[in-house]
């Protein structure tokens, strides 16, 4: 009443303009060039407004955050790659927009299909980044990725990702999504324990 909304509003708008450049001053010469400054701008502590210098400046995503899904592959003693996929096919059935095509292997002498993938195909195009695929993944074969610079100049011939472009080792999922990974390793070790003590009680 009286202009007293408008008057705050302007205490709002002043409180944020100087934030910015007490801000600045708080974390001189790092806005930019340390890690620590990048991080503190995507930071609940942020104080002010201020502009991200794309791309000398990126700020840190979310462990959460979630772009294009990639294929989790593991590899043994022996240097193999073996894929967590087993071509089950429920990533594509759950995707909304129908982005995923598998090719699942066969055993070229009996003709029976093999837990493997042959082909893995996703339209990025098409694909909405809803993480249905990796939710609903039984074996934590997919993952949604954190690498959102992927524009091309030829969508047509470039964004639809084959198994080898999706393929990603099991350290990367665990870099960029560290809570996840312990998470979801203590569960696996906890299923093998449980494994093996039914074994033991069998015997």
């Amino acid at each position: 009443m009286d202009g007293i909304g408008i008057v705050k509003g302007l205490l709002v708008t002043a409180r944020r303009f100087f934030g910015t450049y007490l801000d600045d001053i708080k974390w001189l010469g790092k806005r930019y060039f340390t890690p620590q400054g990048i991080a503190h701008r995507s930071s609940k502590d942020a104080r002010g407004i201020f502009t991200v210098q794309y791309p000398n400046e990126k700020l840190p995503v979310p462990e959460e955050f979630r772009y294009v899904p990639f294929l989790v592959y593991e590899t043994d003693e022996n240097g193999q790659i073996k894929h967590r996929c087993t071509s089950c096919g429920i990533c594509a059935k759950v995707c909304p927009p129908q982005c995923i095509w598998i090719v699942r292997s066969t055993d070229p002498k009996t003709g029976r299909p093999v837990p493997e993938p042959a082909e893995f195909y996703i339209d990025v195009d098409i694909c909405m980044n809803c993480g249905f695929c990796a939710e609903y993944c039984p074996f934590d074969a997919i993952k949604m990725d954190h690498d959102y610079e992927i524009a091309v100049y030829d969508r047509f011939t470039s964004n639809i990702y084959n198994k080898e472009k999706l393929s990603r080792p099991v350290e990367y999922y665990a870099e960029i999504r560290p809570t996840n990974y312990a998470r979801e390793e203590e569960i696996r070790k906890a299923a093998e324990e449980a494994k093996a003590a039914r074994k033991v009680g069998v015997a």
